[in-house]
């Protein structure tokens, strides 16, 4: 049985304490503690490669590719699993569909803005509400009597496991290293690019890699939060921070401090809406609600600060 089973708020986070202090066996995961691990996984994830695609200003970017791997997604669903059934595919596999489709995406962006001379946001809608509505055609054709439109769209926490934990810090992971490792370089890149091309620093390549990066994030998150909803995850913490500093350092910290907040308590009130009014709100929804609340909070706070509330 579920051990927050009828807790409100505070019964919630009393319960989360007397398991983590071995109060309470802790032999399985709830349910509730599998989404706090993925939220949390993929809000760290999210974060890490939101600053920089803020800083770069490829914040529409971001959000072509998480609608177009949609596309790739569906392509998976139809070739590799039969009419009707659940999307439990096997990752390696999804991972490689949607992956094709985020770099599809990039690839005929540049062609569009290179060949057709575009405007860069000009080239990013063209490119991408073209691939979503034909991954959204091919949802309609193909999929209609399966789980895979609400999943894939708005995600579903109710059907995380915990292979979908070890998905998603993976990912966190493998982001933090090249991150930490390229820290010099991501730094560079993301203020000046063209400086950083003549130091000798390849542009291009960190281009691409941060495309794919967010690609493997956005694979690592859609089961949780789906296609949609990730953008905020992506793009909202790191703009509450910027209310609150400049710095990059403190910028980082505070953008992953904000995202892992919003992420514990969407858990909390998640659990205390079922338990108390009998309402099964979208955890991914109360998340990405908390963070559009810290936002507007902070821009309140921050209104009269150029420099935000943080000067060191």
């Amino acid at each position: 049985m579920n051990p927050y089973w009828g807790q409100d708020f505070l019964g919630f986070f009393a319960v989360l304490f007397q398991r983590l202090t071995g109060k309470l066996p802790l032999e399985h995961l709830a349910s509730d503690e599998v989404q706090l691990l993925v939220l949390m996984g993929v809000a760290l994830s999210t974060v890490l490669l939101g600053t920089f695609l803020t800083l770069k200003k490829m914040t529409m970017m971001a959000n072509s590719l998480s609608h177009t791997t949609l596309l790739g997604i569906v392509i998976c669903y139809l070739i590799f699993l039969a009419p009707g059934a659940d999307l439990n595919v096997d990752t390696t596999i999804l991972f490689l569909a949607a992956l094709i489709s985020a770099f599809l995406t990039t690839l005929l962006t540049e062609l569009a803005r290179d060949l057709l001379k575009l405007q860069e946001d000009a080239a990013i809608g063209l490119v991408f509400t073209t691939l979503f509505a034909l991954g959204i055609i091919l949802v309609t054709v193909f999929t209609r009597n399966s789980h895979i439109g609400v999943e894939v769209i708005t995600g579903n926490v109710d059907a995380l496991h915990s292979e979908d934990i070890f998905l998603v810090w993976v990912t966190a992971s493998i982001n933090f290293v090249l991150i930490a490792l390229f820290f010099r370089q991501w730094v560079m890149t993301a203020f000046d690019e063209k400086l950083s091309f003549s130091l000798g620093i390849p542009t291009r390549t960190f281009h691409y890699l941060l495309m794919f990066l967010t690609a493997l994030t956005l694979i690592a998150a859609f089961r949780a939060v789906g296609v949609l909803l990730v953008l905020s995850f992506l793009v909202g913490p790191a703009l509450i921070a910027r209310q609150w500093t400049h710095r990059l350092m403190p910028l980082l910290i505070l953008g992953i401090g904000f995202g892992l907040f919003a992420s514990i308590f969407g858990v909390a009130l998640s659990r205390h809406f079922l338990s108390v009014y009998h309402m099964p709100l979208s955890t991914g929804g109360l998340v990405v609600t908390l963070i559009s609340i810290l936002y507007l909070a902070s821009t309140v706070l921050t209104f009269r600060s150029s420099r935000g509330l943080i000067r060191q």
